[in-house]
């Protein structure tokens, strides 16, 4: 049996260490965050990525389905899955022509992303921690 001392009693002690004082803003609601990571989430698929940037630049504004698995070299099956995560994350409307589906980019939702992600970060140089 070993008399060393527990491995606990090496660390320093923190009586009289100060911690950075907490920051003055409010945590973003939980409604909102759940939102914000649905879309991350629905972005976080390179073939999804592709394909919003493929209807946003679209010259019409608005894509067939029928041209999409082409264009990505996907089937329509992989295309439906792919678009259907899209569209419940509120970053495409659907319009139904006829027997196909034709997908148009939502532009408030990219401003709600956009948003979020311009965050302002403190850049200040002497940080407390």
């Amino acid at each position: 049996m070993s008399t060393s001392a527990a491995p606990w009693t090496d660390v320093p002690s923190t009586i009289g260490d100060v911690c950075c004082p907490g920051t003055d803003c409010e945590l973003l609601a939980k409604d909102r965050a759940e939102d914000l990571a649905l879309v991350f989430k629905a972005l976080a698929d390179p073939t999804r990525v592709r394909l919003l940037q493929y209807l946003a630049e679209a010259e019409s504004g608005t894509a067939c389905a029928c041209h999409l698995p082409a264009a990505l070299e996907i089937s329509q099956p992989t295309l439906s899955f792919h678009m259907r995560k899209l569209h419940d994350a509120g970053l495409v409307d659907r319009d139904k022509r006829g027997r196909w589906v034709h997908y148009t980019v939502r532009p408030e939702s990219l401003q709600r992303v956009r948003g979020f992600l311009d965050l302002q970060v403190d850049t200040a140089t002497s940080r407390c921690c």
